[in-house]
């Protein structure tokens, strides 16, 4: 540990995203002094009211990164592009491999104690024998599409700078987030939003993820920063659901019907190959794909033992959170339709 660590500041790169405000938040909470870098055209609804000291730059602007790293002693990273949709993926490996890259090479010259890596569950591998743990290969790049090409590369940079460059990084493999305050919201999270306001006839049969509280994943990384090993990826995920109980829990937070049918997922991978080249043809992006079906029943059961055992994680179960988050979007709505009478 490098003399004067406990004054020095924490800093969060892409503090105006959904967990990146929430690492915030508990840093801030936990008594942290706080320096956030953002982008000047960025929301700031999810950290506005916190004390603290605000930097303004992106992830390319290499004055920026090192004015805003200068004298902290973690950073935590979470920054992504997630839209696995676009047809062109062009804006993909911009921003989560080239500048990552451009993240790095500061990094790696700031005398940091952990650079806290937000990456992804997408990284780790297939399992036929039990749930995949972080010592899973990935051994699905051929039906992986661009999207996780990108996350696969860019923690693999990060690793490559902690053997090469002796940056004390920590990739945190994180999954499907849910909980308050998702502005944006996030794509995931949108469905939830759709769902508790019966906006959403059905639901996907057949469609399952790993799952995880956006507040639980937040404590991940903020552990991370504090007990994570440099060089390590840690798998932080609560449980694997259903798209079915993943409706059913936030609905029956609000009291609202969940979505009552099921559509079979073999039904909308049959739509989805109808419907991407006719979004080829017209060049509009849209998010029923192959790709996208595949993604949602592709991966693997996971282990999150690791990270109860080395960082002292002890999630909550998502559905605690994913009520949390119907609650938000309903009163959010609600506020959003005072404002507009």
């Amino acid at each position: 540990m490098k003399a004067g660590r406990a004054v020095a500041k924490k800093l969060v790169v892409g503090a105006s995203g959904f967990l990146g405000s929430h690492v915030t938040k508990q840093l801030v909470a936990d008594g942290h002094d706080v320096r956030v870098l953002i982008r000047r055209t960025s929301s700031t609804r999810g950290i506005d009211g916190l004390p603290v000291e605000r930097h303004y730059g992106d992830i390319f602007d290499e004055a920026a990164l090192r004015e805003a790293m200068a004298g902290c002693d973690v950073v935590f990273y979470c920054v992504v592009d997630a839209r696995a949709w676009l047809l062109d993926p062009a804006p993909l490996w911009r921003t989560n491999v080239e500048g990552l890259r451009r993240v790095l090479d500061v990094a790696a010259d700031a005398d940091l104690y952990r650079f806290v890596f937000t990456s992804s569950i997408a990284t780790i591998g297939r399992s036929t024998d039990g749930p995949a743990t972080e010592e899973t290969p990935h051994n699905w790049l051929d039906r992986a599409g661009d999207y996780v090409r990108t996350r696969v590369d860019a923690e693999n940079l990060v690793l490559r700078a902690y053997r090469e460059r002796a940056l004390p990084a920590v990739a945190m493999c994180v999954s499907n987030t849910y909980g308050p305050d998702d502005w944006l919201p996030t794509p995931h999270g949108a469905l939830v939003s759709a769902a508790v306001r019966g906006k959403m006839p059905f639901y996907i049969d057949g469609a399952e993820s790993e799952v995880v509280g956006v507040e639980d994943a937040a404590r991940a990384l903020v552990l991370a920063g504090e007990h994570g090993r440099p060089g390590e990826r840690y798998i932080i995920s609560e449980s694997f659901m259903s798209a079915r109980k993943i409706y059913e829990a936030a609905c029956g937070a609000v009291d609202v019907a969940p979505p009552r049918y099921g559509v079979p997922i073999g039904v909308l991978a049959a739509a989805a190959a109808l419907n991407a080249p006719i979004a080829r043809l017209r060049r509009r992006d849209t998010k029923l794909t192959p790709l996208s079906i595949r993604l949602m029943r592709i991966m693997s059961r996971m282990d999150h033992s690791k990270a109860e055992r080395e960082l002292g994680w002890h999630p909550a179960p998502t559905a605690d959170a994913l009520a949390d988050a119907a609650r938000f979007f309903v009163s959010h709505r609600r506020q959003s339709a005072g404002e507009r009478r």
